[in-house]
């Protein structure tokens, strides 16, 4: 442990919660939002491949619930710059015991928390706040063929979204329901990207 982060667990196995230490003066403040040597270890000792910044405008507006398949899988570190945001993650590794199983966090520029996606778990956020911001540090770049999709909506997930679901985007909203087939994602199957 760190003087940086203090790091909680969640139910859901390898999932994070990173509390950054904030330091503020009348000047303004420091934070550390990622620190090799204290995350990486938690990331299994993968490196940062791309950073991701988003802005929504509309509370209620959700994005997600995106993940990638092996051998793209990545973990994520989420962190709202600005706003507020309820962040998702859903467990969707085939092997695991908490399959479809999704936890919740509120994410803002106040709470100086951000939270550690492991690799095999979809995740989405709800905006709180209007033009609500977040940073997304992602171990592998993006690859369009390799992405898929929970619809926020499904049933067989259930989450519980603080407020009525607002604008999607198109792609979003055209994410099936899961059936009763869907098995999740082998992470057995990946190789070192």
């Amino acid at each position: 442990m760190s003087d940086r982060f203090v790091i909680e667990e969640t139910p859901l196995d390898g999932l994070k919660v990173i509390q950054r230490n904030y330091v503020g003066d009348t000047r303004g403040f420091f934070e550390r939002l990622f620190c090799s040597s204290d995350l990486e270890p938690l990331m299994k000792h993968r490196r940062i491949a791309q950073i991701n910044q988003s802005l929504t405008h509309d509370v209620g507006a959700v994005r997600g619930m995106h993940f990638q398949h092996p051998p793209y899988a990545e973990t994520k570190i989420v962190t709202c710059t600005k706003g507020e945001l309820f962040d998702v993650a859903v467990d969707v590794r085939s092997s695991s015991p908490t399959f479809l199983q999704w936890f919740g966090i509120r994410l803002s520029e106040e709470n100086h928390t951000s939270l550690l996606i492991p690799e095999g778990f979809a995740h989405g956020f709800q905006v709180l706040r209007p033009d609500s911001q977040i940073l997304y540090f992602h171990s592998a770049p993006y690859h369009k063929d390799a992405e898929g999709g929970l619809n926020a909506l499904d049933p067989r997930v259930a989450i519980a979204w603080p407020l009525a679901v607002g604008s999607r985007s198109e792609r979003d909203a055209r994410h099936p329901m899961l059936g009763d087939s869907f098995s999740g994602i082998s992470l057995s199957a990946e190789v070192s990207v």
